[in-house]
């Protein structure tokens, strides 16, 4: 069975179980804390079993696309070298909120895969949660009594906390969970080990299938368990072990969902898959990972240095490191398994699809910049082994290789062997651990409970129509970081605060209690579909009534940004073409920020017209037309642009200026008019295909313009107010060239004046003519200098300084055949001396200086010359 009919097979058996069919969210999570990615197929779901939100359908099922690459669930440095983990994966799951529970959920489970899909029931086996202790939790003798109405009691095993009892993180829901586990052995293997004794093992052949969690309880902050107002089920089936199950091979990657990926990447490196455990390692690894960083980028996470981005980063770079290392290829090519990837997976997929020329531009130039890395550490690393004195390097070296350019490890390990020097590695990992401890200080944190002061299951927004309201706080909680110190997170009944998403900030304000006691809010988010408000200090009269007020400047100024955007993205797309789509935003008070793919630099000419574009619509005063809560098929017939990377829900919200629709839920100006003014002052590249504009609208640009202004002013009065400033400035710019090419010329004659009276001071030492002297000359002067002398002198040794505007310069020249006769090399000397002068520097064994920031320490080095040749 292909591997698209055994995904449709599943999500048409629940969708005739009253499930409704969704499709994969995003797997970049943008309203919870808690987590960079979607990790598990509940992710999505987790304000539904939390009570936040009511789903449309208490009955749910889907493919979930996941990835497990950081935190508590993290699988990458298992993927390559095992035969089923994997940093993307599918996770086909069937949910319900509040409405069936164990009794169904175990007995669909069983009739899907014995009477739908065929598998045969002795090659599975079932577990149920032992109980626990410290939590208080009994045996799962319901679940267990349920089981064994399906399988006999010997394949039903029992499991501890870590294996039966799903949480997701240290808070949240959680529960007792059944996992169905498949033996894939053959006969003689089972005839030797049972099965049962391989359960939870890592054993390659008798792997987890299937997670059936029973969600009914929620893990506080102080570690103890409540119950959740309603029992939940959330289940997850590994749906590329299922193929592997299905199609009767031992490896998730002999299934059709990896194969064609790995042909191609035979094809394109020449390599045989299945002849080297090495080679098939790094096949394994590339045809994983480009899966991971193809659909992260579709679904709106371009590579980054920070946060989600730097994640993706690190994953394709891993691919990359494998592909350079073990199918020795120095050139891009992971970027050509996109077209492979899409046509496999395109279809369930569409975004895939959609995206696909973006993909493919992404990875090529991640690729080409890595690989540049790669070039630029192996020089470093040559560095490194030249300046190493005994067999082993130090762990402090490598560390910074790795920190600082990003050159992998585990390359630095091999290349070293192959030179037949060791590796400190406990040094190495020394000094990764005090970075993870330093990272990790920096970023702990603590979240109390919640304290409930009244009961509320919906929490109003009422942004769009007010900007301050009367409201009770309905519950508040404590949190603690090293960034920000103790902060306040408090949920009110309604709010006109709006919470930060689409790239739009949150709102600050204040609340102001019955007895003028002022709390200010610092920022509003948006969790779990609950919108918090932030703050320094607790306010005194907890359960008495507020009134809270927006800033309303700041509202204003943002509002004119967020709107300048939806102007700028038609601006572009009339100008540029339709290819352009919005990749990303941010939306401040201050300025925006607008990410859009294009395959060029814009022109003067092309940002005068974006402008220009957005300035008429501005002065052409055009009215918001906003509807709420419309069907999203209907917004979209009506022609709305929805978003790159974003989740929407059945209903929306349509935002319209004229022709310009998109759906979007932040705030905006009720006429074009309000914006004042749009400026672009920045637009470059992010990334291939990707680029950015930075602009501002409203008061911002008329503080530009009026520091703008100061500056022409204050630039013509240096210019004696010339009345044609910029004729006076290019003639400034032709006499200050003429200037420079004249003492250009001077230096050269001085630097061949003195090179008479230089050669007289040279001092004989073991054969070598040697000479260390602070010289009034330029870093050209200085070179010349050096070099006239070597064409004239043999066996020739000099170290020259200079002093320029509190700056220092060391040039060393070594005659080639010192270089050659005696090893002497000029970029060891002038990175050992360039210490004294607080600097460093490099170049080649006959030719290098270095630069420094302290003067004073030219003497020592001039001293310190001479123990070369002494």
């Amino acid at each position: 069975m292909k591997s698209q009919d055994i995904r449709a097979k599943f999500l048409s058996f629940f969708e005739e179980k009253q499930h409704s069919i969704v499709p994969s969210a995003p797997m970049v999570l943008k309203d919870d804390p808690t987590l960079m990615f979607v990790n598990a197929g509940m992710a999505p779901f987790k304000e539904y079993f939390l009570g936040n939100a009511e789903p449309k359908n208490k009955r749910i099922t889907d493919s979930q696309k996941c990835l497990r690459v950081s935190g508590k669930h993290n699988d990458l440095e298992e993927v390559g070298y095992d035969t089923y983990h994997h940093t993307l994966f599918e996770m086909l799951g069937n949910w319900s909120f509040g409405d069936y529970f164990k009794e169904e959920a175990i007995a669909w489970a069983w009739e899907l895969l014995t009477e739908v899909f065929g598998i045969d029931k002795d090659m599975l086996y079932v577990s149920v949660f032992e109980g626990n202790k410290e939590d208080g939790l009994e045996m799962d003798t319901e679940a267990f009594d349920i089981w064994k109405k399906y399988i006999s009691e010997d394949r039903i095993l029992t499991g501890d906390k870590k294996d039966n009892f799903w949480e997701m993180g240290d808070q949240g829901p959680c529960g007792p969970c059944s996992e169905i586990h498949v033996d894939i052995r053959s006969a003689e293997e089972k005839a030797k080990v049972p099965g049962k004794d391989l359960v939870n093992q890592d054993h390659p052949q008798v792997v987890e299938i299937w997670n059936l969690v029973f969600m009914q309880y929620n893990r506080k902050a102080n570690g103890s368990l409540e119950s959740l107002p309603n029992k939940h089920i959330d289940t997850g089936m590994g749906f590329e072990r299922l193929c592997m199950v299905l199609q009767g091979v031992q490896s998730n990657y002999d299934t059709d969902v990896f194969t064609p990926i790995i042909k191609e990447i035979e094809t394109i490196t020449n390599k045989t898959y299945r002849k080297d455990e090495k080679v098939d390692v790094a096949i394994r690894v590339i045809a994983d990972h480009v899966r991971a960083v193809a659909f992260s980028i579709a679904d709106g996470q371009l590579p980054s240095n920070t946060g989600a981005g730097y994640v993706i980063r690190r994953i394709l770079r891993r691919a990359v490191r494998y592909g350079f290392t073990f199918l020795d290829k120095k050139e891009p090519f992971i970027y050509r398994l996109v077209d492979v990837l899409d046509k496999k997976m395109g279809k369930a997929f569409p975004e895939l699809k959609a995206q696909k020329q973006l993909v493919e531009n992404v990875i090529k130039e991640e690729e080409q910049s890595f690989l540049r890395t790669l070039d630029q550490g192996l020089v470093l690393l040559n560095r490194i082994v030249e300046e190493t004195k005994g067999d082993t390097v130090t762990g402090a070296k490598a560390f910074e290789l790795y920190d600082t350019y990003g050159f992998p490890i585990d390359l630095t390990a091999l290349i070293l062997s192959e030179k037949d020097l060791k590796l400190d590695e406990a040094g190495f990992n020394e000094e990764l651990q005090k970075q993870k401890d330093r990272s990790r200080a920096a970023s702990e944190s603590s979240t109390g409970d919640w304290t409930t002061l009244i009961e509320d299951d919906v929490e109003e927004f009422i942004g769009y129509d007010a900007l301050q309201a009367n409201v009770k706080l309905t519950r508040y909680r404590k949190v603690s970081s090293k960034k920000d110190g103790d902060m306040y997170q408090l949920v009110f009944n309604l709010t006109p605060f709006y919470p930060e998403g689409g790239g739009q900030v949150g709102d600050k304000g204040y609340l102001e209690d019955a007895y003028g006691d002022v709390v200010y809010i610092l920022n509003t988010k948006k969790e779990n579909n609950v919108i918090i408000h932030f703050t320094e200090t607790l306010p005194k009269h907890l359960n008495e009534g507020f009134k809270v007020v927006v800033d309303e400047k700041q509202r204003h100024r943002t509002e004119c940004n967020h709107t300048a955007t939806h102007l700028l993205h038609q601006a572009l797309r009339s100008i540029l073409g339709t290819h352009v789509e919005q990749k990303g935003s941010a939306v401040h008070s201050k300025y925006l920020r607008f990410d859009f793919s294009h395959f060029s630099k814009l022109t003067e000419d092309e940002i005068r017209d974006v402008e220009s574009f957005v300035n008429a619509r501005i002065n052409g005063k055009i009215p918001l037309v906003e509807k709420r809560n419309i069907p999203k098929e209907e917004a979209i017939a009506a022609g709305a642009m929805s978003l790159f990377g974003e989740k929407y829900g059945d209903t929306v919200r349509s935002i319209q200026f004229g022709q310009s629709i998109e759906l979007c839920g932040g705030t905006h100006v009720k006429n074009t008019a309000d914006i004042w003014h749009f400026k672009i002052v920045s637009e470059g590249a992010v990334a291939a295909g990707i680029r950015r504009i930075e602009a501002i609208t409203s008061d911002a640009v008329k503080d530009f313009y009026s520091e703008n202004n100061r500056l022409f002013f204050e630039m013509k009065g240096l210019l004696n107010n010339a009345k044609e400033p910029i004729k006076a400035l290019q003639n400034l710019q032709e006499e200050n060239t003429s200037l420079k090419k004249q003492i250009e010329a001077l230096l050269k004659d001085k630097a061949k004046n003195i090179k008479g009276d230089l050669k007289s001071e040279l001092t004989e030492i073991n054969g070598i003519q040697f000479l260390a002297k602070k010289l009034d000359l330029d870093a050209a002067g200085l070179k010349d200098v050096a070099f006239e002398l070597g064409g004239e002198v043999e066996n020739l040794f000099l170290l020259f300084a200079t002093e320029n505007e509190g700056k220092a310069l060391l040039s060393c020249y070594i005659s080639k055949d010192l270089v050659a006769s005696k090893g002497l090399n000029a970029g060891q000397v002038v990175r050992e001396l360039g210490k004294f002068i607080q600097g460093g520097g490099g170049g080649q064994p006959f030719f290098a200086t270095a630069g420094g920031k302290n003067p004073e320490g030219i003497t020592q080095a001039l001293a310190e010359a001479k123990k070369y040749v002494g």
